[in-house]
This record gives C-alpha cells, structure tokens and sequence, in this order.
C-alpha cells in the first residue's frame, strides 16, 4: 500500500503532530514499507495456530501484600530523615491539579 505525503499529512494532522515536508516525504516511504509487510502478513494461513499473547513460558511472580507494624522509634526515625514535614504527616508535592 504506497502512502502519498498527503495521507501521511492527514495521519499526522490526526495525531496533532507537525511534519516537515521533508519528514512527510521520509514517513510515506517507511510507513508505505511497513503497510506492504502487514499485506503479506495477512496472507499467512493461520487457521488451527493457538492465539499466545507471549512465548517465552515466564509469569509474573506475585506475593500477598501484608502489613506489618515498625517501633515507633523506626517512625520517628523515618519521619526525621524526610525533608519535608508537618508533625506525624510527611509533605509531598500535589499530585493532581486543581486547575482542571
């Protein structure tokens, strides 16, 4: 599938991106490349091929959370060493804007 840098200028006008003519030029002919792979690709018989997201056999090694209680000299140390503080309560920068 060839992608003229119209196509590639419209595709990037969607994704809010701004190419240069020559960057236009450039992306028509790998994207083109890549659209002729993914043809090629469709042609592959793929009928009784089980559906694998992943083939290596590693999962993911999980535990329980649990909660476990520290001396409140521990707390007092942590507390201590952090930079920023207002009496037990540790000071962090907001994570959400309140102008939105």
């Amino acid at each position: 599938m060839k992608l003229s840098p119209n196509e590639v200028e419209d595709i990037a006008e969607l994704a809010k991106l701004h190419l240069t003519e020559e960057e236009k030029e450039r992306y028509a002919e790998e994207l083109s490349v890549v659209f002729d792979y993914v043809e090629k690709l469709q042609e592959v018989d793929t009928d009784g091929v089980e559906i694998t997201s992943q083939v290596t056999g590693l999962q993911d090694v999980v535990r329980e959370d649990k909660v476990e209680d520290i001396s409140e000299e521990r707390k007092q140390r942590l507390i201590q060493q952090f930079p920023q503080k207002e009496g037990k309560m540790l000071k962090v920068k907001a994570v959400f804007d309140n102008n939105e």
